[in-house]
């Protein structure tokens, strides 16, 4: 009893601390309730831009977010269709103690600072080309594009998070070469990745992406953030693997891969995966055994996948990037669909797999001071996106569970290092 009460005190103290100078709160709950659950992360996000602490309610009415109030942010959110609430202070003071109660598994995160955030694209890019960039536009999140050049003069260190989505890493060109080698938009797609090579220093772009790829490592061994979907997931730790040794075909880089290829990966050199076998056909669309097949998915209708629940209090990290407000989602395709769970490193931590299979979703890790996580599919409201698909309009689905877990990764940088604690 006396140890609940000097926690309830405590609590009082930390949150006068913080209420200072508002009357008030808002509360942007994140349940079932919330009319835009998208849009809610941009109004946090360009909150913490303008200087605005938040509190990021773990686990608390679907990960809801905590601000002071102010007209200018009330009148934000009615503008932008977010859901919200006025809370008074006492009502504030309640809703901390009880996330921060041992009975729940709840807790607060202080975001602190907007992120600046860096999406790797090529020149030329549609925002619609991916669904990270496809939601940064709609959620009004700013970001800066950037590419190998940038990437090798060193400018990542501007940034504190980096997103890669469809790119492939092996210098392959997506293996799309049995059925688009043909088509004007693949020849000028290698054209445009040969000049850069050759731009920058380099025989072959296989090579360069080699460099470009150990260049990010190093941004996340220093403290940044790698957020991956799709092919760049698999083809960027197959490009780490194959620092020393050439794995594409004569077709792509003009000489033959190395014999013996596959025995000369080194797997200590990658993020995620390990002891995979590549696909050293150049006319089959697939980079290695990493990425679960149509196949073993079975049933398309029945492809859901499961958010794991972990400890808000004891592990923070993965509770943040699987907030959501269910936790069965509806699957998704893409060049990279899902991991394999016997490819995926011990060190690893899966967020999301579909029950009773191998086959994971979504999975994070640490390296150095930073952190990355892979996220398998391409875009989480289009099932089969093919080449030439139009854009998904994310006015039909601004609740989207599948677009939340890509939002949670661009708050994640914003939180204080250490839990905000009573």
């Amino acid at each position: 009893m006396l140890i609940s009460l000097i926690k309830f005190i405590s609590a009082l103290l930390v949150f006068s601390t913080v209420a200072i100078s508002a009357q008030s709160k808002i509360l942007i709950y994140m349940d079932l309730n919330q009319t835009d659950h998208l849009k809610a992360y941009g109004v946090t996000f360009r909150a913490l831009n303008k200087g605005i602490k938040a509190d990021w309610l773990l686990n608390y009415r679907g990960g809801s977010f905590l601000l002071d109030y102010s007209e200018s942010l009330a009148a934000e959110c009615r503008l932008e269709g977010v859901a919200f609430q006025e809370v008074s202070l006492s009502e504030a003071a309640d809703i901390y103690a009880y996330v921060q109660s041992d009975k729940n598994n709840m807790d607060v995160i202080r975001l602190e600072k907007a992120p600046k955030i860096a999406v790797y694209v090529p020149p030329g890019f549609q925002p619609w080309d991916d669904a990270v960039t496809l939601v940064l536009e709609y959620a009004k999140v700013p970001y800066d594009k950037i590419w190998n050049d940038e990437i090798l003069r060193g400018d990542l260190d501007k940034y504190d998070w980096i997103h890669l989505h469809h790119e492939d890493f092996t210098g392959q060109y997506g293996k799309f070469y049995a059925s688009f080698s043909n088509a004007q938009w693949y020849i000028d797609n290698q054209i445009r990745y040969e000049q850069d090579a050759k731009k920058n220093g380099f025989k072959k772009v296989s090579d360069m992406m080699k460099v470009v790829a150990q260049t990010i490592k190093n941004y996340v061994g220093k403290g940044g953030f790698l957020f991956a979907m799709c092919s760049a997931t698999d083809s960027y730790d197959i490009a780490l693997a194959a620092h020393d040794v050439d794995i594409v075909a004569q077709m792509y880089d003009g000489d033959p891969p190395d014999p013996g290829a596959q025995d000369m990966l080194d797997y200590d050199n990658t993020l995620a995966f390990t002891d995979f076998k590549l696909e050293m056909n150049p006319y089959v669309y697939e980079y290695s055994d990493i990425d679960i097949q149509p196949i073993e998915i079975g049933n398309f209708d029945n492809d859901y996948f499961t958010l794991f629940e972990f400890s808000a209090k004891y592990d923070p990290v993965p509770t943040m990037l699987t907030q959501d407000h269910v936790s069965v989602i509806k699957g998704f395709m893409g060049q990279t669909t899902m991991f394999r769970e016997s490819r995926i490193k011990k060190s690893v931590t899966i967020l999301a797999q579909r029950e009773g299979t191998d086959q994971v979703k979504y999975i994070y890790g640490n390296y150095g001071r930073g952190f990355f996580a892979f996220y398998g599919g391409h875009d989480p409201e289009d099932y089969q996106h093919a080449v030439g698909d139009p854009p998904t309009d994310l006015t039909f689905y601004k609740n989207s569970p599948g677009y939340r877990l890509i939002l949670n990764n661009i708050l994640f940088p914003a939180a204080t290092k250490k839990k905000q604690k009573t």
